[in-house]
């Protein structure tokens, strides 16, 4: 594979080149080489790690989670328990994620399903929305549809 520019490389791992100049600035990849003119090259090596990170960032994984992975992923001789301990703790921080969501919505369909949504200026939502501590107290689910 002959070297890439940033679009080409951007093109190939999915990554936008404002993403590839940022995971550079932060270390997270290695700073690319660059041609005499200051341009950019990367490497198979570069976008194979780009797919790795766009991948991981796909997943939910946070910068700093990504790191680790990638050190991991660059270590032959690490224990693969390391590798699901960081999935697992991952996979805990998306439970508690979307029993928050469920919360959320729960409330919010909690305060739909009392606004009659009609010209009259009364409106339940926006007042659940003034009350204070209102947030997601796990309301019973109600739908929008009726």
């Amino acid at each position: 594979m002959q070297a890439l520019n940033i679009g080409q490389a951007s093109e190939a791992s999915g990554v936008s080149a404002k993403m590839i100049r940022h995971y550079e600035s932060i270390g997270l990849i290695p700073p690319a080489h660059r041609t005499e003119s200051g341009y950019r090259l990367y490497g198979e090596s570069d976008v194979h790690t780009l797919q790795f990170i766009r991948n991981a960032r796909d997943l939910g994984f946070s910068i700093p989670q990504i790191g680790t992975l990638l050190e991991l992923w660059n270590d032959r001789g690490r224990p693969s328990a390391e590798v699901k301990r960081l999935a697992c703790a991952h996979i805990d921080e998306l439970d508690e994620k979307i029993r928050g969501l469920q919360a959320m919505k729960a409330t919010l369909e909690q305060l739909a399903s009392h606004c009659h949504g009609d010209h009259r200026p009364d409106c339940p939502i926006l007042s659940g929305l003034a009350t204070p501590g209102m947030g997601t107290r796990g309301l019973a689910e109600h739908t929008c549809n009726g």
